[in-house]
């Protein structure tokens, strides 16, 4: 890890060169999620390895199980090499494991090179949410983790545009892709090589309230996981944040399916309501997520973000079944929601970061970990219960489930830290005696 140019700062950046480190953060989680992404591939892997889909979901889902071990080690790790120091080379590694793919031949070795894969890239992209808490001082870390969210979301885009401009050049050979995106993944992991840096472990102990005003929090002893869990707001964030993702991850990993076969849909049309939802969700994150920072407010946001979600997946459960229903109606109807989820999780983050630093301010990898794993648990969670339920019951039983989970989420925003109102200040709260020193 030595050999590469990876910088550790000793005076926290501000202006260009913070945005910059920031923007390079961003980019490690698109190209991270990016390499993740095999659904547009999928039919003509199935045809040619001869393989079913159910196997498929196996694979899929032993390697999303290997991603949450990683991404909670890979957390931990963070706190204690550097975020830089373990993202970078590992970032140039999941580059390799793509051109890994080319090799693959049978389902086994395809268990094989996802697990491999799932693993370096859960390790990996450990690093991008710290590192975005690190850069981003409170003032401003509701919109910097609403553009990190665009990682994840904007790598769904980024394949599937890939995948429609580039296979009928290869005659649909699906490793061309791979080839495509270890290239594209080498060549970015050295731009970020050379733009990114680290913060030195005396300043990731400090809290940032904005780029100049800073609290050092002293604590005698090393920094400890298991201190997250004793405090109650915290299980609050793991205990709701894991409700309130079933629904993301049922739109997420099943939302032109639901809609294909609740409205009769084909899978082109499915995929334009589907757009409708992601393109107004990436917009609030931001949009609100600006709005959260000038009103240091997080937990209002929340609920709200929430409870109209609630509301309007109640309407799309009213819709199901309705084949006079226009497919500008479903559009309009899958952007609101798709709007009300990006209000709430944006303000979320930010929530559960300062809450994360207000036990202490070393902990963001461990606590980053942890949702990470959380995240892709329940993901594994969706792949296994949603065709068994469905099969049964139909999609509407399993989307007011869906809506329960999500309504369960406002009442554990209640144990959050943090204001209500916008004239109430925010300061580190914890249950020890820490000692604090203005910068």
């Amino acid at each position: 890890m030595r050999l590469l140019p990876i910088r550790e700062l000793t005076e926290y950046p501000t202006g260009a060169r913070r945005m910059r480190i920031l923007t390079m953060a961003v980019l490690a989680i698109l190209i991270g999620s990016y390499e993740a992404q095999i659904a547009p591939v999928v039919p003509l892997l199935l045809k040619d390895l001869h393989m079913s889909l159910a196997t498929y979901g196996l694979v899929s889902a032993a390697g999303v199980l290997a991603g949450a071990i990683a991404s909670a080690i890979g957390g931990r790790l963070t706190d204690h090499v550097g975020r830089v120091r373990l993202l970078v080379p590992l970032m140039f590694a999941t580059a390799v494991c793509c051109f890994l793919m080319v090799t693959v031949h049978s389902p086994t070795q395809l268990l094989l090179v996802r697990i491999i894969l799932s693993i370096v890239d859960g390790m990996a992209m450990a690093g991008t949410a710290p590192l975005v808490r690190d850069f981003s001082p409170r003032m401003g870390r509701a919109q910097a983790f609403g553009f990190w969210t665009w990682g994840p979301v904007g790598a769904n885009f980024l394949a599937a545009a890939v995948a429609s401009a580039t296979l009928p050049v290869f005659d649909d050979n699906w490793r061309s892709q791979f080839v495509i995106m270890g290239a594209f993944s080498l060549v970015i992991s050295i731009v970020i090589m050379f733009n990114i840096a680290d913060l030195s472990p005396e300043l990731r102990a400090r809290i940032q309230q904005t780029e100049q005003q800073a609290v050092r929090i002293g604590r005698d002893g090393p920094a400890r996981a298991r201190e997250l869990f004793r405090h109650r707001n915290i299980w609050a964030h793991v205990v709701g944040i894991s409700l309130w993702l079933v629904i993301y991850m049922t739109l997420s990993l099943f939302g032109q399916t639901m809609l294909a076969a609740a409205f009769d849909l084909n899978a082109s049309t499915a995929s334009g309501i589907m757009s409708a939802f992601w393109v107004l969700n990436l917009l609030t994150l931001v949009v609100i997520g600006r709005v959260s920072d000038r009103l240091q407010l997080r937990k209002p946001i929340c609920v709200a973000g929430s409870v109209v979600a609630v509301l309007v997946t109640g309407y799309l459960i009213l819709l199901m079944g309705d084949p006079g229903v226009s497919h500008v109606h479903l559009m309009i109807t899958g952007a609101l929601l798709g709007g009300a989820l990006g209000v709430a999780y944006g303000p979320w983050m930010a929530n559960y970061s300062e809450d994360a630093e207000d036990v202490d301010p070393r902990l963001q990898g461990s606590a980053w970990g942890l949702y990470g794993a959380l995240s892709k648990i329940m993901a594994v969670v969706v792949l296994f219960v949603i065709p068994h339920l469905v099969e049964a019951a139909g999609w509407r039983t399993w989307l007011a489930i869906a809506a329960f989970c999500l309504l369960l989420f406002v009442p554990a925003v209640f144990a959050f830290h943090g204001p209500w109102r916008a004239h109430r200040g925010r300061t580190p709260v914890t249950t020890s005696p820490l000692e604090r020193t203005a910068n």
